[in-house]
């Protein structure tokens, strides 16, 4: 009996050890390893001469040959609207400079908003965004446009969502985030680095500045003198001028008021004399009482093209533009860079006083703004 209580105890102790040599081999067993990610390729982007070379890019978002391409998909993905029928290239058609000919833009549901669209060219230099800069990066503006009611009209966890159970994008992220479960982090970021190489700098006006370039007419010239102009400034009661380059300026050849006094730029607004409506403007944002009717200052890049013009898309026409400009600014409520005072010119105050003559000019100068090259640049165009 004892004998084979031994030899069944030996049984049991020789079986455990063959399962602690066995588990012990497993442990030792490396875990499977993860697919391996393709690393991203840099993109190279080069910034035209004559546009301010310093810009900041946020750290936690490099520019990528695999995120732009990604972005440029998004950006005319119409999943990411709720009834899979608008994409952000629908308000932005790069044919219309990113515009949509339109006085306010129309959402998914016919409903009109409140403002017109905005041309979507520089926004590498834009540090805030919006006519109101109420965004402060490309990263967090895209989100209003695809959640807002009157726009497309979607959450982005369902545009994910959507996404996610497409064959197209999840490798697409994976290749340029490194993991193919989409996140709306990720969306945001490919959609702003598609965003930033919407880079202009081939205007007519551009090219006449090269010894080789072609040549302005003798209107576009003077109207180009009108432009950079400041009636009465520093003494000259004989100039003629349309005081453009005070909100506009062209010496940047980014044709806005965003200044780069500071590390990414300062963008500045004004208020330029319209009748207020009830679009208040940056004092939405602020609260601040002095920033009612005031709003960023658009590019005069591609202006041409872009029209309908002002936030609420008001003026049809250029020619309206400056009519605006030289005869019919509210000087109770027109910041004051707007009002040109001297008598012995204007006779007004606020009023430039330009001839029909001289308005024509300007309008031919502005039409030198227009890049046709970025209008057709296949990098911009809808890949599907």
């Amino acid at each position: 009996m004892a004998l084979s209580i031994t030899r069944r105890y030996r049984a049991l102790l020789a079986s455990a050890l063959l399962m602690l040599g066995v588990a012990s081999c497993e442990d030792k067993t490396p875990p499977p390893s993860e697919p391996a990610v393709t690393p991203t390729t840099p993109y190279n982007l080069q910034l035209p001469s004559q546009l301010p070379q310093s810009v900041v890019l946020p750290t936690n978002n490099p520019l990528t040959v695999e995120g732009v391409d990604l972005g440029r998909k998004l950006f005319y993905e119409v999943k990411l609207s709720s009834n899979n029928t608008m994409s952000c290239g629908s308000c932005h058609q790069q044919s219309k400079a990113f515009t949509d000919g339109r006085a306010k833009a129309i959402g998914v549901d016919g409903i009109a908003h409140k403002r017109n669209a905005m041309s979507l060219v520089n926004l590498l230099w834009e540090p805030n965004l919006n006519w109101d800069g109420a965004a402060t990066g490309l990263e967090t503006q895209a989100r209003v446009p695809i959640e807002n009611p009157v726009e497309m009209h979607q959450r982005l966890t369902s545009g994910v969502a959507k996404l996610q159970q497409t064959a197209l994008y999840p490798p697409l992220f994976a290749a340029a985030f490194g993991s193919s479960t989409i996140t709306e982090e990720n969306v945001l970021k490919a959609l702003a680095q598609f965003e930033r190489t919407l880079i202009s700098s081939n205007s007519r006006y551009e090219q006449s500045l090269l010894p080789t370039g072609p040549k302005l007419t003798q209107d576009e010239l003077k109207g180009k003198v009108l432009f950079f102009n400041h009636p009465g400034e520093a003494g000259n009661t004989s100039a003629r001028g349309g005081s453009c380059d005070h909100c506009h300026n062209g010496n940047t050849f980014l044709f806005t008021s965003t200044s780069f006094t500071t590390p990414g730029g300062n963008t500045q607004y004004f208020n330029n004399g319209l009748a207020l409506s009830s679009d208040l403007g940056r004092f939405g944002v602020t609260g601040v009482a002095s920033d009612r009717g005031k709003f960023r200052v658009p590019s005069l890049r591609n202006i041409a093209l872009t029209a309908p013009y002002m936030h609420d898309g008001r003026f049809q026409t250029l020619e309206e533009v400056v009519d605006h400009y030289n005869e019919h600014v509210d000087a109770n409520t027109a910041d004051p860079i707007l009002l040109v005072s001297n008598p012995q010119i204007n006779g007004s105050l606020g009023a430039l006083g330009l001839t029909a003559t001289e308005k024509r000019q300007l309008v031919a100068f502005l039409r030198t703004l227009t890049d046709s090259t970025f209008i057709k640049d296949p990098r911009f165009s809808n890949p599907f």
